[in-house]
């Protein structure tokens, strides 16, 4: 027989290559639209983000923008997804690379430390979202609660790992240590960021020492 099921050379052939050139152009643009959105929002918050304000910074009109986001609130979930992106793979995933249990636990902290720090003279999207949307129902804040949960969920895992590995107490309760953890970086980010402290850092590496030390296995 001679027929064979023809090779699929579309996306090489002349004919298709406009097309994918216009498919990687708006993938661009709206990544640099997002890019200048986070921006944004890290100065003035979730809630000043708007098509007009995004369309000005990035010197696009506002339909141009508008034909990325359909809307405002899709505009601000983009953000927020964006966000977590970026925090997963600053935080989180180099923290992985380190051993289970304490080591893994400390980088964790350590990373995000560093994240909070950075981000004293723009804002941290977490913590100011949770200050815009707490009483608010909606899209925008679902996914910023549940981009929270999932790193709440991250952190109280590496704690429950370190008392499998019979670092940290078994017996302690995992929800109640992710959370003294999670209120040393709300505290950080306050003393920083408000009250200016120039000890908040290492106020809260000393507090997180504290926390090892409490729940540590003794030996």
């Amino acid at each position: 027989m001679t027929d064979r099921v023809p090779s699929s050379k579309a996306e090489s052939s002349p004919a298709a290559e406009p097309g994918k050139r216009l498919l990687i152009k708006g993938q661009q643009t709206k990544a640099v639209i997002i890019d200048a959105a986070l921006g944004l929002a890290s100065q003035i918050g979730l809630e000043g983000l708007s098509i007009g304000a995004v369309a000005e910074v990035t010197g696009m009109s506002k339909s141009g923008v508008f034909a990325h986001f359909g809307s405002r609130e899709e505009l601000q979930i983009s953000v927020i997804r964006e966000y977590h992106d970026r925090f997963e793979s600053s935080v989180f995933y180099p923290a992985m690379q380190k051993n289970r249990g304490v080591p893994r636990l400390q980088a964790m902290f350590d990373n995000w430390m560093v994240q909070t720090s950075a981000e004293i003279d723009s804002g941290c999207i977490y913590i100011s979202g949770a200050v815009e949307f707490d009483d608010r129902s909606g899209p925008v804040r679902d996914a910023l609660a549940s981009s929270v949960a999932t790193w709440q969920t991250a952190l109280r895992r590496a704690v429950e790992l370190a008392q499998a590995e019979g670092q940290l107490i078994r017996e302690a309760d995992a929800h109640q240590i992710a959370f003294e953890i999670h209120g040393l970086i709300l505290a950080l980010h306050y003393e920083a960021r408000f009250l200016r402290n120039p000890a908040a850092t290492d106020h809260a590496r000393r507090g997180f020492a504290h926390i090892l030390a409490r729940y540590a296995v003794k030996t």
